[in-house]
């Protein structure tokens, strides 16, 4: 299956780039490019793409706006940018982007992000990752678990508790003996009685209830 590509940043160069190393993959296809990120909401609606790979930094609608628009409508973002910076880790995530990483990833490991968000999953670069476990442990006290964690099933929550160990859909199978597709629609399940737009959402949440 070929996963369709929407590139935002406002850069025509770095647009250039990026689509130049996507396309170097077999199964990836960059369908549409945004200067900024209003042209990139009214572009995933046109174009509908399986990812949209997103600048924080731009004009009119930045980034982290556009992700929150874009996540609401069911569009997986992944976050595609120059820093490094707490608070736009958690903007990122807060608005449901299903990943965050740095434009000096390698070109692997850019395609390779591409396709773990194309199948439901979550990347983060690792420059970013030990901030976000750092952040989830400075919680002074833990929260209270939202009432919504007694509506999942069991094996539901047991599929969070491998999203709060940051385990893929395959690491997930393979441990719960199932298979991929099952753990995915399993996935999807969690995310909406959460109430949450990400699997990185539900991880923190699976975290600050002592699951993981």
């Amino acid at each position: 299956m070929t996963i369709r590509v929407l590139v935002a940043d406002d850069h025509a160069a770095v647009r250039a780039g990026i689509a130049a190393v996507l396309s170097a993959a077999s199964d990836i296809e960059v369908v549409g490019e945004a200067a900024d990120g209003q042209v990139a909401i009214r572009q995933a609606a046109a174009l509908e793409p399986d990812v949209v790979l997103m600048d924080v930094r731009m004009p009119r609608v930045d980034g982290i706006e556009a992700t929150a628009a874009l996540t609401a409508r069911g569009f997986p973002v992944l976050v595609l940018t120059t820093f490094a910076v707490d608070a736009y880790v958690d903007g990122a995530l807060a608005a449901g982007a299903s990943g965050y990483l740095l434009k000096t990833a390698e070109a692997d490991e850019i395609i390779a992000g591409v396709r773990r968000v194309a199948a439901g999953e979550g990347v983060l670069a690792p420059e970013v990752t030990l901030r976000v476990i750092r952040s989830v442990g400075r919680a002074p006290e833990r929260p209270e678990p939202p009432a919504a964690l007694d509506l999942l099933t069991p094996r539901e929550r047991e599929v969070l508790v491998g999203l709060g160990a940051g385990r893929s859909n395959a690491e997930i199978a393979r441990e719960l003996h199932v298979s991929e597709t099952t753990v995915k629609s399993h996935v999807s399940h969690v995310l909406a009685k959460l109430g949450v737009a990400s699997r990185m959402a539900a991880a923190v949440i699976a975290r600050d209830a002592g699951l993981a």
